[in-house]
């Protein structure tokens, strides 16, 4: 789970909360009782998680441990208190160990009846959501659980998997094999290789692939899979994360898909402060987590990563169901799919800038990207809104942040607040008619400086900036649309409503609908969508009505 740091000494009430007696009798119907001898294991770390446990008698103990044997004790549990984290809600993989100090009688809820139980005892699933989320993010803050992440921190290999876990919500023990010799003695079997990636069950990756990883994890099911669901969802930002919480909380069988990891864009965002509600503003990946939470609460499951290749619209026309393949070659049946892929930030056309990416050029900024900058200069280039959050983020650590802007100033494409808020800050200074033009150094070293162009005063300035992020335009992440008839604009951007139905279309398209019936487009993928987190949650609530009058027939056709 992405959150904001929490007290956890303060929240600990909320974390290890003991039912009642009554309260005990009320979830009774959900679960079924289970008898575990002394030293019995209840759970295991690594292995899928059976559910949530409440124990009736006896006492267990919970433990952290991680793919290099080190154990470290979190709490014991007795009478009126419940063992599970929030991956319990769709059966991941648990993350601690959970031994029977002694005897122990205990309640077990399966993750189906978990999430029925939260539904139907709602002022009882409030208080046990809020404990699974404040535990995982105990677990992520602990850095003493999940998968061991060995090499030298700052590698970029490191950083690509720091930041899938991270992003996932899942958490990890990065270990520096110059400071610790169980870790230098494990690189040393593996021969020469840099990375290595240790999971909870003690398999040993060499680099591994972020979908390699999440294997490995158990985050991801390889399982075939023939059933036919009523809403696909691809992708898991904003939008696709509101389609899925409004389409499953009134029903109907969702999965969502996403190729990296939930919150898209936004998830990066170290502080949203015009989204309606948060008066003092909420980072994009607290959003986006709870957003990812409330979706299972509801019963959409998740498959994080998979990688969709192509749309098989054939049956589309004739009422048929809509066929997903994946990067695998799994296929994936629905009565509808929802575009919900967003966009992409653009490389911009500066030589020997894939050298650097991961060695200094940067498309986010988050906390682990912000410990390189600590008191150095750096640049950013954009000028929209997350530009904007991030070189806000990124100057609390910086020396100096340059804002680089195609324009004459940032009036046209970031909120009013936000630019008075990089006015306010003495250490950004925004360079107007400026881009970005030759980068300096050597792939193996990193980044060591930068010359941009300032086209008004026709002169070039260099800086030793070893770290740049960019922020440039936005391409939509339509491949995978190619073959199946999708409409989209001359940027790529997919049509909906009256404009897919001037596209020649078969059907009449409602609004968020596009020119293939039953295929619907939200957030930022959509041509003319407001390219904003909010537009993107409506979108998604939005889709929801349309995608009921397809699945009941009623939907008008040309």
């Amino acid at each position: 789970m992405a959150q904001e740091p929490i007290d956890m000494e303060k929240r600990r009430h909320q974390m290890f909360p003991a039912l009642t007696p009554q309260e005990v009798d009320r979830i009774r119907r959900f679960g079924s009782p289970r008898r575990y001898a002394r030293g019995e294991c209840l759970f295991t770390a690594g292995e899928p998680g059976p559910g949530m446990f409440v124990v009736l008698s006896g006492q267990v103990s919970i433990t952290q441990r991680d793919g290099l044997g080190h154990v470290v004790p979190i709490v014991q549990q007795g009478p009126g208190q419940f063992m599970a984290e929030v991956g319990q809600l769709s059966g991941r993989p648990a993350l601690v160990d959970g031994h029977a100090d002694e005897d122990v009688e205990v309640l077990l809820i399966a993750p189906e009846q978990l999430r029925a139980m939260i539904i139907a005892e709602a002022d009882l699933g409030e208080r046990v959501v809020r404990a699974l989320i404040l535990r995982r993010v105990a677990l992520i803050e602990s850095g003493a659980s999940g998968p061991v992440l060995i090499g030298p921190p700052g590698h970029a290999d490191i950083l690509r998997l720091q930041t899938f876990l991270s992003r996932n919500g899942h958490p990890y023990h990065l270990v520096d094999a110059h400071t610790d010799a169980d870790a230098a003695a494990l690189l040393e079997q593996y021969g020469q290789c840099q990375v290595l990636a240790v999971c909870p069950n003690g398999s040993v990756l060499i680099n591994p692939s972020e979908d390699a990883l999440a294997r490995c994890l158990g985050m991801l099911d390889s399982g075939a899979r023939d059933d036919l669901f009523d809403v696909l969802v691809v992708g898991a930002g904003p939008a696709g994360l509101s389609t899925a919480v409004y389409a499953a909380s009134e029903g109907l069988r969702v999965i969502v898909v996403d190729c990296r990891y939930f919150g898209g864009q936004a998830g990066a965002s170290a502080r949203i402060e015009n989204y309606l509600g948060f008066p003092t503003g909420i980072s994009g990946g607290a959003l986006a987590g709870r957003a990812f939470v409330q979706a299972q609460k509801f019963g959409a499951e998740m498959l994080i990563p998979a990688e969709v290749t192509c749309l098989d619209c054939q049956g589309a026309h004739d009422g048929g169901p809509l066929t997903v393949t994946l990067s695998d070659g799994r296929q994936l049946r629905s009565r509808t799919v929802v575009i919900a892929t967003g966009a992409r930030y653009k490389r911009p056309a500066v030589p020997r800038l894939p050298e650097f990416e991961g060695r200094g050029i940067w498309f986010w900024a988050s906390a682990l990207e912000a410990r390189f900058c600590a008191n150095q200069e750096i640049a950013l280039v954009g000028g929209g809104n997350s530009a904007g959050q991030a070189a806000v983020f990124l100057s609390q650590h910086a020396a100096k942040v340059n804002v680089l802007v195609r324009g004459p100033s940032l009036a046209a494409s970031m909120s009013r607040y936000l630019i008075d808020r990089l006015d306010a800050t003495p250490n950004i200074e925004l360079h107007p008619h400026t881009e970005l033009v030759r980068l300096h150094g050597e792939p193996t070293s990193g980044l060591e400086g930068a010359t941009w162009f300032n086209r008004q005063a026709a002169a070039e300035h260099d800086c030793e900036a070893h770290n740049i992020f960019l922020f440039v335009g936005a391409e939509p992440e339509t491949q995978w649309l190619a073959g199946c008839g999708v409409a989209v604009d001359s940027h790529g951007f997919v049509l909906t409503g009256i404009a897919a139905a001037a596209a020649p279309a078969r059907h009449i398209p409602t609004t968020l609908e596009t020119s293939v019936p039953g295929v619907f487009a939200v957030g930022d993928v959509r041509s003319g969508s407001v390219k904003r987190v909010g537009g993107a949650i409506g979108e998604g609530a939005a889709a929801v009505a349309s995608i009921h009058q397809r699945l009941a027939g009623t939907h008008a056709t040309a």
